[in-house]
């Protein structure tokens, strides 16, 4: 068995020499630079590493990765399901019980050499692949977390008690693609993040800088809002995880109404995807954590045999269309499959 020492990397920083491992977000406020992967079910894995350094993303090494092939993938929800589950959610809609939810199938397809698999490999090439502003890799194979992500979504970003979040809602091929549900969707999201954040924030500190702002992204455009606010002085990681948590972008408004759904209606845990991962540097008070979307993650526990994961879903409102929600899951992962499969071409090769 190779066995891959642990490490996490995010964008042009790499950490090394693990020192401790806990499920306790209080640890967040001690001391170090700590990973963080925080699963949809709620799962939390702070890992803190004792050698931070400045390295670039290694470019890609011929046969340093071996992916499933594109067509290998099996999808927790087939189209059929989906659409149906897009039509549920329209009736909870009508009927009062929600007015957006977020319906997600999880991908997955055997790992073809699974003793040598290593997530990190797969991150050099996403980075030249599917380029992200949360690229990263978290793997502590022992502690059954092996994440390679290209999510673009900032969940939290802290500076000391100031306190980001950037959810997207609204996607499209380019700007013309984007309607106005898509806008709706995005309002609708902002107003739940105000509120999450507002629970642990100082009276009257939550504000909007950024609406409804348009991303290019590879393959694809969305649209992204920035909500801000100070943190309230007795509130620390522990209290904005509990507020914020999972993301509202990944969940609907109002968010205790679309878990229900949620739970009813995907046949999959999400895992890692739709969940929190990034970093945290205790000592200087600053952190930053991505929405766990555009993410593979190894299941070495799978029925079968370990398995590479991916997720993707889309945001329901009474304006979606059935088959245009499952072409927009189609589209957010078939550039990153391609990527994974080795068989995605860029500037005129193949990326392998």
């Amino acid at each position: 068995m190779h066995d891959l020492p642990p490490m996490a990397r995010f964008g042009g920083l790499v950490a090394t020499d693990l020192r401790d491992v806990t499920s306790d977000p209080t640890a967040l406020e001690s001391t170090g630079f700590w990973a963080v992967a925080a699963d949809f079910e709620g799962r939390l894995t702070c890992a803190r590493f004792g050698d931070v350094r400045a390295e670039p993303v290694p470019a890609p090494l011929p046969g340093a990765w071996a992916g499933p092939g594109t067509g290998d993938w099996t999808s927790s929800l087939d189209r059929a399901g989906y659409t149906a589950g897009v039509r549920r959610i329209r009736a909870h809609i009508a009927a009062g019980d929600v007015y957006q939810a977020n319906l997600c199938r999880v991908l997955s397809a055997p790992l073809p050499q699974p003793a040598t698999a290593d997530v990190d490999a797969l991150t050099s090439l996403l980075a030249r692949g599917n380029p992200a502003p949360y690229a990263g890799t978290i793997r502590l194979r022992a502690h059954g977390v092996e994440i390679a992500t290209a999510s673009p979504e900032l969940f939290l970003r802290r500076a000391d008690r100031v306190v980001d979040s950037g959810p997207i809602k609204g996607t499209g091929r380019n700007r013309e693609d984007l309607l106005e549900k898509d806008h709706a969707e995005n309002v609708m999201i902002v107003d739940l993040v105000r509120n999450d954040l507002g629970r642990v924030c100082a009276t009257g500190s939550v504000t909007v800088p950024r609406l409804c702002a348009v991303e290019a992204h590879p393959g694809l455009v969305h649209l992204v809002s920035t909500v801000r606010g100070e943190l309230a002085a007795d509130a620390g990681w522990a209290e904005l995880l509990a507020a914020t948590f999972p993301p509202g972008s990944v969940t609907g408004a109002p968010k205790s109404s679309a878990l229900r759904i949620i739970e009813a209606l995907e046949t999959a845990p999400r895992g890692p995807y739709c969940g929190g991962i990034g970093w945290v540097d205790a000592d200087r008070g600053t952190g930053e954590l991505a929405v766990g979307i555009r993410t593979f993650w190894i299941d070495r526990d799978a029925i079968g045999g370990p398995n590479l994961c991916f997720g993707t879903g889309a945001g329901i409102t009474w304006g979606s269309d059935p088959d245009r929600e499952w072409d927009e899951t189609e589209l957010k992962a078939a550039r990153l499959l391609a990527v994974a499969s080795g068989e995605y071409v860029a500037s005129g090769g193949t990326v392998r």
